[in-house]
């Protein structure tokens, strides 16, 4: 049976993680692998994560089941943390996954059990996983313009003509906010014709939210998600707090969905606990478990949100010392569009070729569609990425 198989594309992240690793220049960046890293390069375990970890050994007294859809608690948390008062609790059904990526493939299934003849719409570009995953589970899927080339922010008017042909009953994903892999988010206003556009056909929208906190803040991050999900007469809403916990490894993500009918909830709720169960059976509890201490208890979340903003600040600080030392060289404004993107990554917007070259020439590793991490530099690689960039002729 195995001799049956057949060998599954590389990852382009994974095999340019390998490249990093097996080259022996010491001056080399790493701007690819998506993890935030301190100035030092570092991935630190943050503070309010230490101090939980710390609690629970002294409490904990089993590692018994939680329950299929997780524990409540953190259900309850996370749905405050992402939809804050926007929705009545009794309308969201919700359960704990392994990382956002077990989330939207949850979500994935959730739809193709409920509408398998949906198409699902995914903005043009995407985070890779995402059309990854909805080929495997076998879901037709479409792609709407949203990135413009030329001026590095989003085709509003081509995502808007593209949307209005979107069917009833088909999905729509949307990245909550700092969108991956192009750092360009639509305004409130923006959002707000796109909940004008969904309202008109019908569609379900399906909201990826993996990076609440590292764009203009806690709440700012969240406005979008609270407008469609109160908007809408369904929302389906993955969330991941991978980056805004710096629990990677922990792998905690949740799926929820919000019905404005309080009577859809135990349907919803039942249907995410038995997808659990076919799937992974019960959730990963520990990294859970410490993100509902730290957004219960005042100290803790006080101490994490003063952390999850200086890192936020942090980001800013280095877009716009790389937008400034790009206008120093070029002696233009083109690269205006870095200090206006948000969250940890920008589309450069260099060929696959340029990318190359900057690999082979100077040492610096991006995705060859130049997606760069912004959190993989610091102040002292700074000017070099920014020399590199123009002797490259971007």
């Amino acid at each position: 049976m195995l001799t049956n198989l057949t060998p599954q594309p590389a990852d382009k992240i994974l095999q340019l993680m390998q490249k990093f690793r097996e080259d022996p220049r010491t001056d080399k960046i790493d701007l690819g692998v998506g993890i935030y890293k301190d100035a030092s390069g570092n991935t630190p375990v943050m503070r309010a994560i230490k101090e939980a970890e710390k609690r629970l050994w002294e409490v904990e007294t089993t590692k018994k089941y939680t329950a299929l859809a997780g524990d409540p608690a953190y259900g309850d948390a996370m749905v405050d943390l992402v939809l804050g008062d926007a929705v009545p609790r009794d309308r969201v059904a919700a359960a704990a996954t392994p990382g956002g990526t077990g989330a939207i493939r949850q979500g994935v299934e959730l739809i193709k059990m409920a509408n398998p003849d949906a198409t699902i719409w995914l903005s043009n570009p995407t985070w890779p996983n995402h059309p990854s995953i909805i080929k495997y589970v076998g879901m037709k899927m479409a792609e709407y313009r949203y990135f413009d080339d030329a001026t590095r922010g989003v085709d509003f008017d081509g995502m808007m003509a593209d949307l209005a042909g979107v069917k009833a009953g088909d999905v729509v994903l949307l990245h909550g906010c700092c969108h991956n892999p192009t750092g360009a988010n639509l305004n409130m206003a923006q959002w707000a014709e796109v909940v004008d556009s969904l309202q008109k056909t019908g569609a379900v929208p399906f909201i990826d939210i993996a990076y609440q906190g590292f764009g203009d803040g806690l709440e700012d991050d969240a406005a979008a998600v609270r407008l469609v999900a109160s908007s809408l007469p369904e929302t389906i809403i993955a969330a991941s707090c991978s980056k805004n916990f710096g629990i990677y490894r922990e792998r905690t993500g949740i799926l929820m969905t919000v019905s404005q009918e309080a009577g859809n909830k135990p349907l919803a709720q039942s249907t995410l606990a038995f997808l659990n169960r076919q799937n992974f059976s019960f959730p990963p509890d520990h990294g859970a478990r410490l993100v509902t201490m730290i957004l219960q208890d005042k100290v803790l979340r006080d101490d994490w949100m003063e952390e999850l903003e200086n890192v936020r600040l942090g980001m800013l600080a280095l877009r716009t010392q790389l937008a400034g030392e790009l206008q120093r060289l070029s002696g233009s404004d083109r690269f205006g569009f870095l200090a206006q993107h948000r969250g940890m990554f920008s589309r450069l917007g260099a060929t696959p070729e340029q990318v190359e070259r900057l690999r082979a020439e100077h040492g610096i590793y991006m995705i060859g569609d130049s997606r760069m991490n912004i959190a993989g530099l610091n102040e002292a690689t700074i000017p070099v990425l920014a020399k590199a960039i123009i002797d490259t002729g971007i």
